[in-house]
């Protein structure tokens, strides 16, 4: 029985490095703080990382040490751990618009056309690539401190619903979601005539 634990667990060790070797992990910042002491200064340094699998899960992470490489390998463990399933519109944009707000940062996502790219940069840019996004519009109207403009966009991330999430709260079929989309979209022309 001990040999059958023992499998196990290296069967599960060998799929985390599985998924290890797909995800995609991205350096945001890096942040080097001084000490003042007697003998000197004390370096230290801050990472932040952002880790996804291009398929509808990210997840950001933190990690400080005395050394740089040690603090990116501590914020991209944290990271993994700490991953979140997005839904996407046909696995290339959101769902719907959403706002995220945290400390004083704030930002829009917008979902948009084929074509459209990427429009977004520095921290978000990070995480809409990470997660898998081809299209979208994303703008930061608050503050540009990396740390915040990152927990903003996952906030306006987490509040995406997915039409078949949606129809299961309110007790409808997938197709009544959809259609009222389509229909909402043709609105206007129906006033015009």
């Amino acid at each position: 029985m001990a040999r059958d634990q023992e499998r196990g667990r290296g069967r599960r060790k060998d799929r985390d490095d599985e998924q290890g070797d797909e995800l995609v992990d991205k350096l945001v910042h890096i942040n080097r703080v001084a000490k003042t002491v007697k003998g000197g200064r004390n370096f230290q340094f801050a990472a932040l990382a952002v880790v996804g699998d291009q398929k509808g899960r990210v997840g950001f992470g933190q990690g400080k040490a005395r050394e740089v490489p040690e603090a990116i390998r501590k914020a991209t463990e944290e990271a993994k751990k700490t991953m979140v399933r997005i839904p996407l519109r046909e696995g290339r944009t959101l769902h719907h618009d959403g706002k995220g707000r945290w400390g004083a940062g704030k930002v829009i996502l917008r979902s948009a056309p084929p074509g459209t790219g990427v429009i977004a940069g520095g921290p978000m840019r990070a995480i809409l690539e990470s997660l898998g996004v081809q299209d979208v519009v994303a703008k930061s109207t608050g503050s540009s401190n990396p740390y915040n403009m990152i927990r903003a966009t996952l906030e306006a991330l987490k509040a995406q619903e997915s039409p078949r999430t949606v129809a299961s709260k309110r007790g409808l079929k997938v197709g009544d979601i959809a259609n009222r989309r389509r229909d909402g979209a043709s609105a206007p022309e129906a006033i015009e005539s």
